[in-house]
């Protein structure tokens, strides 16, 4: 069973991405975190996390949390895809340079999102 990350500081959000891919086989973890999340990561090694970048408590960003992710031997591998209302080019330039896999503007489509975890997970 493949195991996807949530990272977000707002609940709806991580429950909108959680609902959308409950129809699939995945086991789903969330954080609201960075520092959450990095724990997540090391405890269950996701396959794929989504990452929000404003995330005020905890005290790193969503491109903190990718570099970190991506610096790691263990979890290098994950598939990282930021998840952001942050949707200028500059930002969208900084999840590259952080190591993410690929960006999502928020609002975003369920459908899209669904099918993106298909196309990296299958």
């Amino acid at each position: 069973m493949k195991k996807i990350l949530i990272v977000d500081d707002q609940a709806d959000v991580r429950e909108l991405v959680e609902v959308t891919l409950d129809i699939g086989d995945y086991e789903l973890f969330q954080a609201s975190t960075g520092p959450q999340a990095l724990d997540l990561c090391r405890q269950h090694v996701p396959d794929l996390v989504f990452l929000d970048v404003m995330m005020p408590e905890g005290g790193m960003d969503g491109f903190q949390v990718c570099e970190v992710i991506k610096n790691e031997t263990e979890l290098k591998h994950i598939v990282v895809i930021m998840l952001s209302a942050k949707g200028q080019e500059m930002d969208k330039k900084q999840g590259t340079e952080a190591g993410a896999n690929d960006y999502f503007t928020k609002p975003f489509s369920p459908l899209a999102l669904l099918n993106k975890v298909e196309e990296v997970l299958s």
